[in-house]
């Protein structure tokens, strides 16, 4: 079997950096770069209905080797990255027996327990770093490798009895697309889990309810020279815009379960600009009126600037709460399985989105585990190799007590 860590290595150097401004399924192609790898592994090691579908999701299944009545579960994690930061030539590597310091990442960069605390919760342990210059990808490489490991692992110990288990590896993620093209009925799983959540111990059933909003302007061009009481400048209306939502509920100054509305992307001129943002809420109350201040801060513009504004609110995902709630035993299970690792469970809202989200709203429940990366989307990300070991052996532990739970 091949170490944990190399596993994660290997996929951790194949780019499959997402793109929101693609209309392509994938968005990118270097997805199935991933996909394909997978594939050939996944069929290497004895899965079985291994595919890649055309719009670059992985399947596989694991027959059962016990002839009992245990529901199909089923694992899964995505294999792009943000487009927030560089996918590309990503080079990890290791920080052994972490001394609580600071880490030279590169010769400019610095990776310090002053900005990151969560690094002192590691010393003495062995840490996954960047090189600086790219993001280390493990927001979801992390979550394939678990899977991946758990899966080699039960091939190679065919003693250890279990159901089926259906795996897949989904595209497009970070973009909000992941469950775009998922087959949940040809799954065939009763219910699931995504392996993508962050420190080790982590366990969400709740999301946050999602929105998209653009703003475009549309400006009035004249030259500066004789640009009184003619020229509206669309970057400055944009600007403010910008100024009647309120500071104090962007993502920097919220924690816990409240909500916010970030600036995501900004361009334009004179003559045209263009705002995005995404809108998040635990609460749907909350989430709905926090739409409504978008769309009155937009009428207030239209009515000062003669309808130069245009809106467009798009919803992403919901809260999966709702969705799993009537199942709650399958979050119980992966609590169980947690304690058995000896870690205590951090059962939390996750302050953003998983493609469980989705896939709960569309009959495959999904609650979401650790993999075991913090700081996910930079430079900055890190991933204890303890954390990587543990989310697979919960993987593993999750479905030996589905055998335990059909024996009782």
């Amino acid at each position: 079997m091949e170490y944990i860590v190399d596993k994660f290595i290997r996929y951790a150097k194949i780019e499959t950096t997402s793109d929101p401004d693609s209309e392509k399924n994938p968005s990118t192609e270097v997805q199935f770069d991933l996909a394909k790898v997978l594939a050939e592994e996944l069929k290497a090691m004895g899965m079985t209905e291994v595919e890649v579908t055309d719009k670059c999701y992985v399947y596989a299944s694991l027959p059962a080797n016990i002839d009992k009545d245990i529901p199909v579960v089923g694992f899964i994690a995505h294999m792009d990255t943000a487009p927030d930061f560089s996918g590309r030539n990503v080079n990890p590597r290791i920080v052994e027996k972490y001394d609580g310091g600071d880490i030279a990442l590169n010769a400019k960069i610095t990776l310090s327990p002053q900005d990151f605390p969560d690094l002192l919760d590691y010393i003495g342990e062995d840490i996954m770093v960047t090189d600086g210059n790219t993001l280390l990808g493990a927001d979801d490489k992390a979550g394939v490798t678990a899977i991946m490991s758990a899966m080699e692992y039960l091939l190679a110990h065919p003693e250890v009895k279990h159901g089926k288990i259906r795996v897949a590896f989904t595209p497009d993620e970070e973009i909000g697309r992941g469950a775009d093209h998922f087959a949940v009925e040809k799954f065939g799983a009763a219910f699931a889990y995504t392996v993508d959540g962050g420190a080790r111990g982590e366990l969400e059933y709740e999301s946050f309810n999602a929105a998209d909003a653009i703003v475009t302007i549309q400006g009035k061009s004249v030259h500066p020279g004789s640009a009184k009481n003619k020229m509206i400048n669309a970057s400055n209306v944009a600007f403010e815009f910008h100024n009647l939502l309120p500071a104090a509920e962007r993502p920097e100054h919220t924690e816990g379960r409240e909500g916010f509305i970030m600036l995501h992307h900004i361009k334009g001129g004179i003559d045209q600009a263009e705002i995005r943002y995404i809108i998040r809420d635990h609460s749907a109350e909350k989430f709905a009126a926090r739409k409504e201040m978008i769309k009155q801060a937009a009428a207030f513009i239209n009515y000062k600037y003669d309808g130069r504004l245009n809106l467009e609110i798009k919803d992403s995902y919901y809260n999966m709460r709702e969705k799993i709630e009537p199942v709650m035993w399958i979050v119980d299970l992966a609590k169980a399985a947690i304690e058995a690792e000896g870690l205590v469970p951090k059962i939390q809202p996750i302050r953003g989105g998983t493609d469980g989200s989705r896939l709960s709203y569309m009959g495959l429940p999904c609650p979401n585990i650790f993999a075991g990366g913090h700081y996910f989307h930079g430079r900055y990300e890190f991933l204890p190799i303890k954390s990587l070991e543990q989310a697979r052996d919960v993987v593993l532990r999750i479905i030996q007590m589905l055998v335990e739970k059909a024996d009782q």
